[in-house]
Parts: C-alpha cells; structure tokens; sequence
C-alpha cells in the first residue's frame, strides 16, 4: 500500500505539470530554483548522501529495480547528484543525456516512475529531509515524467 504522505507529495508535486514548462537539463534549470533548496538539501555533501542512498535503493526495489540491471551505480550517483546540484540551485554542471534520450529504450510506465518517486522519498526520508523541502524538489522533477515515460 502507498503510504499516505507518498501520496500528499505526488499530487503535490504532480499538480503543477500543466502549469510548469519541462525544465531543460542544462543552464536555464537554476534561474527556476526555489529560492535556498540547495542549502535545504545540504549543498553538494548533502545531495550526494541523498543520491548515494536513493540509488541503493532503487537498484533492489522490485518494482523497478530491473531498469537499473545494466547501469552502473556510481556513474548513475554521480551523474544524479550533478542533476540535482543543478536544478536545485546549485552550482554543478549536469552534463548527461536528456531525460527523452536517456528513458528512450527502458519501456517506463507511470507506475514505474511513481515508484521512483516513492524510492526517492524514502531515502529523503532516511536522510532527514524535511516534507516541505521534499515537495519542492518534487516538484522541480515532477515535469520530467513527459520525457521519462515511455509507455502512456
């Protein structure tokens, strides 16, 4: 069962699709950050302890965990971590594919990427990340899921 609070943060963060445009996975990402969510997440330190944990995660949970059987973790670490840094107003470089040519192949549904979502906050969760500042980042990554899923 979806724990409740899953929920509250998906449709939070799901609710402004129609209204935000997809972020692109470069430079223009930071103008659009919410104001100290890089500081809210730990900076860099923090964000890395956050990927390192997600993507441990990710890679056992049985839901999705198949999608990741040919990825090496570190790269994906590393690669999510400079992602994040970006987008949450940080001063990384994320240098990796877009999001339409990185899940071009993977076959993902909206199932599988609620699951991700449900990944990623249980690790937010581990790390002690407050709810508020869970909702911002989801809904920073929330308008990715155009690009993502590739079965509608």
């Amino acid at each position: 069962m979806t724990h409740p609070k899953t929920l509250i943060a998906l449709a939070l963060a799901l609710g402004g699709l129609l209204a935000q445009p997809a972020l692109a996975q470069t430079g223009a990402a930071n103008a659009t950050a919410p104001a100290g969510l890089y500081q809210a997440l730990g900076e860099k330190p923090g964000i890395t302890r956050l990927m390192n944990d997600f993507v441990n995660r990710l890679v056992v949970d049985p839901r999705i965990g198949g999608h990741f059987k040919d990825t090496k973790p570190a790269a994906l670490k590393e690669s999510l971590t400079d992602q994040i840094c970006q987008l949450s107003g940080g001063p990384c470089k994320y240098e990796g594919a877009d999001m339409k040519s990185a899940h071009a192949d993977m076959d993902i549904t909206k199932g599988h990427f609620n699951a991700l979502v449900e990944v990623l906050q249980s690790a937010m969760d581990a790390q002690g990340i407050p709810f508020a500042q869970q909702n911002r980042l989801l809904a920073l990554l929330a308008p990715m899921h155009r690009d993502v899923i590739t079965i509608r």
